[in-house]
């Protein structure tokens, strides 16, 4: 029974692993398998007491692609989210979930992998918007253990993940259990101890270590012979290790082609050793070249032969165990044939021809290919290539043409074949055809197409007859354009013209056609004719200009042909028609008309001579002046001849005159006049008469005078003397004297207060000067003045009031007031005196002041100011003043003077002293920069004036428009090496400052500078990159000239694979894919005129590490093995911080766990190994980059049973009391720190009875139901475990314990961590020292 029991138990695992091995094996594509985390594994085999239904971790995943080609955007079905193994309770919940992408959108379905259906509690939910697919599975039960499968599929192909569902078995539920199998009578019979059956079934489930404890606990006293019971059991069961579900199979194959032989195996140990053998030889399968290969798929084992030959034949065997599985193979070897058959090929002109010869077995002789008897060779025409399996040869022959035509023979040892080969041509096309053109009679006319080739011939037709030979067209081939020319096209040129195109080599002819319409010409007048006036006897011209050069006309004379006309003569230039006459005469007056076809233009032709004045006229108009007296009537008459009758003008000092009620023009056939009445003296002047017509013009001039009494004398009258004896005169002449000589002037006076004129004496003509010296002293008079001529006494000019003798008046004005010496409180005012002291001396002068914009003056001075200069102050500072000045003598004061300009109150501005400290701070092969330092004498400058100058140039030019502002500036535009003169001064509004030049001049270049690097923290000392990586190692620098630039390796010039770029500002040394090789130390040397510098870069190219040798395991100490290998040669280096990882596997489960990391020696101890089990090591390598190929253990250790004695054992048996206990914790939770992406297991031990609900949360949020953490509570130990941890996995997590009796909490944190995070692991360290840290 007891057998049967483990059997049963054990069916069911290997049920478990062969459905397994189905699912991994069911994908064609590519298989995914992902490393269960081995905490969870270890953590859940240490749940002692608790049997599971299914204990092996599934996590698998395939993916099948059904269709050949994908269209662009659609993909196969996959996941995005894997799912995750669930272990849980009996009667708890579990919950699956996937994310998947695909399109088409997937199907998903829901299936186990035993071929059952889904519980009845299952099921399944599905959200659209983020593509997540859950299954839920509610009150667990031990049936429900099992491999779930989640299925996606569309059109193009299916997914597959598979994960296991772990059912433990809860200690309440069992207790519920056995109360419901009881009956009411019996509940206070005692417990009876198991049965020897029921005892195998309990302990079949449990771990060795806790054999005595159950059976202590039921009540069971044979402990030593439930042991060997057990042992006899598994003995039994293990008895078949190897079973063969498919044999091997015998094979017949063609030669050179490739064999598989097959076999299908259910494997007790699945690290059984395996050998294939050709007959009684041992295949070598790692040294064959790939001829052998061994592969599995599940269950399925296999032995791979590629290229079979006639010595591959005989009898293969495979040894598994004490097994031998056999199979023959035939090898048939067929004779060398052509499988292709040979057709002749047709190819485009320009394509590729390509030949294919697929032969029945692979062969060393050599094909040969060969054309119009020769052989051909591979070029640039012919390509010539062999396929990867050496059946198929190929010959391609690019840019085919006709004189490719040809047959084509294959020659392969005794076999030969000829496959003809036709060009087809390419269709002649007409990229741009004949148009349709219309021109006008006598124009050109052109035809013109371009076709697709210029190999081509071509011939012209006029309606379907070959013109091709005719001299009449003008025929021109450019390469593709083909054109006719028709030169002076007549009517009968019009109709359908056709180019029609041939080529070698084909039959069809291309063509293309268009019509040619040839207009009848019509032309029209562009420039008429104009009707034309001559002189008699002067040559003359009619003209007519048509839009059309090539067509004539007639001219007529009223309306009859011009045959002969004497002095006449017809010319055409062009377009131009003329009509030249070479004296016009009488005879040629008429109408003349010219007529073309489409176009008449007329003109009239007549005789007209110049407007004439007779000589003898003109010479007595210009004798002597026309005189009249004032008031007379005027009349001028002047005869004239002129045909036409010319346009009459009259002139008086040359503006035209105007008729009024005094002035009249008279005109008639023969003569003009102008009548002038009432005449005046104004009427006086030149008068021009103007005789004009088309034909020409005649002046004659005259003068007019009309007499008149003489105007008043000129001007104000001086006064020269105003003494008590003699008042003294003087004026000037009259403007005019009225066209008669003067006689004399007459002076009158008058006193003061007097009305009438008494006569003072009288002057000569020619004196306008008169002294009075009958006055009295001090007696005003006023005088009056008439001129005197032939016709009577000018109006008077009359003077003013004057006295005789000195009278005295105040003072004229001052000059305007000028302000100097300004400050904030002070100004002096200085003026000139008064041109006038009105007739006294000028005693003083009164000094106003105000402020601008004000009314109000304000006198200065208190006292009459002798001088003419006077100093102000007690002013307002920033305050605007004005000035002015009154001259005062015994008469009184005079007029102010003229106001001053507003000055404003403020101390003056001082110039700028001299800069100091001109000089240079940078220079390029364009530019120089300068520095200077502002004056310390005079006051603050508002800007500088930089000038600059050539050294072959003598004069300074400024360097900008206005000042600089600032105290540097750089001139730019310079020319390279060409030496400059600086010099600056400073400017404010006080002036400009003195001048300070450089002593010496500035040559336009960079300043020479040793090389130094500029590295900007860009490029580090060390750099460490993973093989296959860009090295690319970029410098700046800067030098003056530009360095010569070296690169070293380890002391050595590169001449490697690298790349360096060099420029007069940096350097770049790359390799565009590295290798380990090229690891060290690499040096860039820069060498100029000023010095040198170099710079060190220290390189490690690192990748995956080499996997250790040669392991071996010693059993120094029981219970423990020790591990010893030969290192790796990365660990040897010690590059990457490489060190191993120690892995043990139990021979019951394909797990490995983690026994050790970073172990740096070669050597290591595995302890905590359990008595009676077998055990398989493997030894990793691992550095930053990843991990090597693991090395394993070929052959499984067991561990020694530890030898004890327990004859004397006596078990009592013993009957626990009933009791209650509140939950409380005997070790509590502790903090955590652990690096991101490893695992995190919490455990703390507790004590309750009856056993307490277990309940998780992190933070406020309860956890227990989520999937993403694996928790169980056993035997008094509580465990959560956080697979691949992520920085959201950090913060607080609670703990809390729930009976009948009460409630218990613990809390504790967890701080992920990344490798590099130095600050926290100092803190953590640090903090070692107090606490006690899980890492």
């Amino acid at each position: 029974m007891a057998a049967e029991l483990l059997q049963a138990t054990g069916g069911r695992m290997e049920q478990m692993e062969q459905q397994m091995r189905q699912v991994s094996t069911s994908s064609t594509s590519s298989t995914k398998l992902w490393r269960v985390s081995q905490g969870l594994s270890r953590n859940m085999e240490e749940q002692s007491g608790v049997q599971r239904k299914t204990s092996a971790v599934v996590e698998t995943f395939s993916q099948v692609q059904k269709s050949p080609q994908i269209p662009e955007g659609e993909s196969v079905p996959d996941f995005e989210e894997k799912l995750r193994p669930v272990s849980a309770q009996e009667g708890g919940d579990a919950v699956f979930k996937a994310k998947v992408s695909g399109n088409p959108q997937p199907t998903v379905l829901w299936e186990r992998a035993a071929g059952r259906p889904l519980p009845a509690a299952a099921k399944s939910l599905c959200d659209n918007i983020n593509s997540q697919h859950t299954l839920k599975i509610k009150s667990l039960a031990q049936e429900d253990a099992d491999v779930y499968k989640c299925i996606a599929s569309n059109k193009h192909g299916e997914a597959t993940y598979s994960v296991s569902l772990i059912v433990t078995e809860n200690p309440a539920m069992d207790f519920k259990k056995k109360l419901k199998k009881r009956s009411v009578e019996r509940r206070e019979e005692k417990k009876k101890p198991p049965t020897e059956e029921e005892m195998l079934k309990i302990l079949s489930g449990a771990d060795k270590k806790d054999y005595e404890r159950i059976c202590a606990e039921y009540g069971f006293t044979d402990f030593r012979g439930i042991l060997k019971k057990l042992k006899e059991m598994k003995k039994k069961v293990e008895v078949e290790i190897v079973h063969v579900l498919k044999p091997l199979e015998d094979v017949t194959a063609n030669a050179d082609t490739n064999v598989v032989f097959d076999t299908i195996l259910e494997l007790k140990d699945p690290n059984i050793r395996m050998q294939w053998f050709l007959g009684t030889e041992l295949l070598r399968i790692q040294h064959s070249h790939g001829k052998y290969e061994v592969k599995q798929m599940g269950t399925k084992h296999m032995l791979c032969i590629s290229s079979v030959s006639l010595s591959d034949m005989g009898t293969y065997t495979l040894q598994v165990g004490d097994k031998r599985l056999s199979a023959r193979l035939k090898v048939i070897d067929e004779p060398l044939k052509f499988l292709s058959e040979f057709k002749p090929k047709k190819v485009t002109e320009r394509q590729t021809a390509v030949f294919e010869v697929r032969l029945s077995k692979k062969t060393d002789a050599p094909l040969i290919w060969k054309v119009k008897g020769k052989e051909v060779r591979r070029d640039e025409k012919f390509e010539v290539s062999l396929s990867e399996d050496g059946l198929t040869y190929t010959l391609k022959i690019k840019d085919v043409k006709v004189s490719d035509t040809g047959d084509y023979t294959i020659s392969i040892g005794d076999l030969t074949a000829t496959v003809p080969l036709f060009i087809e041509r390419i269709p002649i096309t007409f990229t741009s055809n004949l148009k349709n053109v219309r021109v006008q009679e006598r124009g050109k006319a052109h035809l013109e197409c371009e076709m697709s080739s210029k190999d081509v011939h071509i011939r012209w037709l006029k309606n379907g007859c070959d013109i091709t030979a005719s001299r009449r067209y003008i025929f021109v081939r450019e390469g593709k354009r083909a054109e006719v020319i028709i030169e002076d096209c007549e009517l009968a040129d019009g109709g359908e013209y056709s180019a029609v195109c041939t080529q070698d080599n084909d039959t069809h002819e291309y063509v293309t056609c268009a019509n040619l319409t040839v207009d009848e010409r019509f032309a029209s007048v562009k420039s008429g004719l104009s009707d034309a006036q001559c002189p008699t006897g002067s040559p003359a011209e009619l003209c007519v200009v048509l839009d059309d050069e090539k067509v004539d006309g007639v001219w007529l004379k009223d309306g009859v042909e011009i045959s002969e006309l004497k002095g006449v003569q017809v010319v055409k230039q062009g377009a131009v028609h003329k009509l030249i006459f070479s004296g016009v005469t009488h005879s040629h007056e008429g109408k003349y008309t010219f007529r073309a076809k489409g176009a008449e233009s007329e003109a009239v032709l007549t005789i007209a001579d110049a407007p004439q004045i007779d000589a003898s006229v003109l010479d007595l108009l210009g004798a002597r002046p026309v005189t009249v007296k004032a008031g007379q009537t005027a009349a001028i008459k002047i005869p004239f001849k002129g045909k036409p009758l010319p346009k009459v003008t009259w002139y008086k000092d040359g503006v035209e005159v105007q008729e009024d009620e005094r002035t009249k023009v008279e005109r008639t056939a023969d003569c003009t006049s102008l009548v002038l009445s009432r005449c005046v003296r104004e009427d006086s002047g030149a008068i021009m008469l103007r005789l004009k017509s088309d034909c020409g013009t005649a002046v004659a001039n005259l003068y007019l005078n009309v007499i008149d009494h003489p105007k008043s004398p000129q001007g104000k009258v001086e006064f020269s003397e105003l003494s008590g004896k003699c008042i003294k005169m003087k004026w000037k002449a009259p403007r005019d004297n009225g066209g008669k000589q003067l006689t004399s002037f007459v002076i009158e006076r008058r006193a003061a207060g007097k009305k009438s004129w008494t006569r003072a004496g009288e002057v000569d003509s020619s004196s306008t000067v008169f002294s009075d010296d009958k006055v009295q002293e001090g007696q005003v008079y006023q005088y009056r003045i008439r001129a005197v001529n032939a016709e009577g006494m000018s109006e008077p000019l009359e003077t003013e009031e004057v006295r005789a003798g000195e009278p005295v008046e105040p003072p004229g004005t001052a000059s305007q007031p000028q302000v100097s010496n300004v400050t904030k409180n002070t100004m002096t005012v200085s003026w000139i005196p008064p041109a006038c002291d009105g007739g006294a001396p000028v005693l003083g002068y009164i000094l106003e002041r105000k402020k601008k914009g004000s009314n109000m003056w304000l006198q200065v001075n208190k006292e009459l100011l002798t001088g003419t200069k006077f100093t102000v102050d007690g002013l307002v500072d920033d305050v605007e003043y004005e000035f002015r000045v009154t001259s005062v003598n015994r008469a009184g004061a005079g007029s102010p003077s003229t106001v001053s300009n507003a000055v404003l109150a403020k101390d003056p501005i001082r110039a700028p002293g001299l800069v100091r400290n001109l000089c240079v701070t940078d220079s390029t092969n364009s530019c120089i920069s300068l520095r200077w330092t502002p004056p310390e004498e005079g006051d603050q400058p508002s800007g500088y004036i930089l000038e600059v100058r050539p050294e072959d140039a003598k004069d300074w030019t400024k360097s900008t428009k206005i000042p600089i502002a600032g105290t540097a500036f750089t001139v730019g535009g310079l020319q390279e090496r060409m030496k400059y003169h600086f010099r600056i001064r400073a400017v404010n509004e006080g002036g400009l400052g003195e001048t300070i030049e450089l002593q010496e001049g500035v040559l336009a270049m960079p300043p020479p500078v040793a090389p130094r690097f500029d590295l900007q923290g860009k490029l580090k000392n060390q750099m460490v990159l993973r093989a296959g990586a860009t090295l690319c190692l970029h410098l700046s620098f800067t030098a003056s000239p530009p360095p010569v630039i070296t690169w070293f390796k380890d002391g050595i010039l590169t001449t490697g694979r690298e790349v360096i770029t060099k420029s007069k500002t940096n350097s770049q040394f790359l390799i565009s894919s590295s290798q380990r090789s090229d690891s060290g130390v690499y040096r860039v040397h820069l060498k100029n005129d000023n010095g040198e510098a170099h710079y060190n870069v220290n390189v490690r190219i690192t990748d995956f590490p080499r996997p250790p040798q040669n392991l071996r395991l010693l059993e120094e100490v029981p219970g423990t093995v020790t591990l010893q290998w030969d290192h790796s040669p990365d660990l040897i280096d010690n590059s990457d911080g490489a060190h191993y990882i120690i892995l043990k596997r139990d021979t019951s489960t394909a797990s490995w766990f983690t026994v050790a990391e970073r172990v740096f020696s070669s050597r290591y101890t595995v302890t905590g190994l359990l008595p009676g089990r077998k055990y398989y090591f493997r030894v990793i390598a691992q550095n930053s980059i990843g991990d090597s190929d693991p090395l394993d253990s070929k052959e499984p250790v067991i561990i020694a049973k530890e030898t004890e004695c327990i004859s004397s054992l006596r078990l009592k048996e013993h009957t626990s009391p009933a009791r209650k206990v509140k939950p409380t914790f005997l070790l509590p939770l502790k903090d955590h720190a652990v690096r991101r992406g490893h695992d995190c297991t919490m455990s703390c031990a507790y004590q309750g009875l009856p056993t307490p609900q277990a309940c998780w949360y992190k933070g406020e949020s309860k956890i227990s139901d989520s999937s993403r953490f694996w928790h169980s509570t056993a035997n008094g130990v509580c465990t959560l475990v956080i697979p691949t941890c992520g920085a959201t996995d950090g913060g607080e997590y609670t703990l809390v314990l729930e009976n009948s009796l009460g409630t218990a909490k613990c809390s504790c944190s967890l701080v992920i961590f990344d490798k590099d995070d130095k600050s926290l692991l100092e803190s953590l360290t640090n903090q070692a020292n107090k606490e006690k840290l899980i890492l």
